[in-house]
């Protein structure tokens, strides 16, 4: 057994090549051998949101607050809200982020193949967001 201790788990930025607006990103657990999982707790602020990406073994949000949005490339923009969960299969373009003017906080959780977890794609334009 491991208890990871939640002052052992420090805050990050999300990126700015990879998020648009203020994110912030706290890890919440990493796979360990021979596990591949790991989660993430995501805050967005209103209007924020990931550039579209894809993950190698799908990805999973569960929306804990506020309310989102979520689209898969060539589908709507989707409204998502607590309690929510959202599955993107493996290779499927996709972005998430926060409504326009409410934020929204989700658990991330995805899986690595050969080490990776996500390939990082173009920036979602406003015009697309739909903010």
């Amino acid at each position: 057994m491991k208890i990871t201790r939640v002052d052992e788990r420090a805050s990050a930025p999300g990126p700015e090549d990879y998020f648009t607006g203020t994110v912030r990103i706290d890890p919440l657990f990493k796979a360990e051998e021979p596990g591949r999982v790991a989660g993430a707790s995501v805050t967005f602020e209103p209007g924020a949101r990931t550039a579209w990406h894809t993950h190698p073994l799908g990805q999973t949000l569960i929306v804990t607050q506020g309310v989102g949005r979520v689209q898969r490339e060539g589908g709507p923009v989707e409204e998502i809200r607590p309690g929510d969960v959202v599955w993107f299969p493996a290779g499927e373009k996709h972005w998430h982020g926060a409504a326009p003017d409410i934020a929204m906080t989700h658990i991330a959780v995805q899986e690595a193949k050969d080490g990776e977890v996500v390939t990082w794609l173009e920036k979602v334009s406003d015009a697309a967001y739909g903010g």
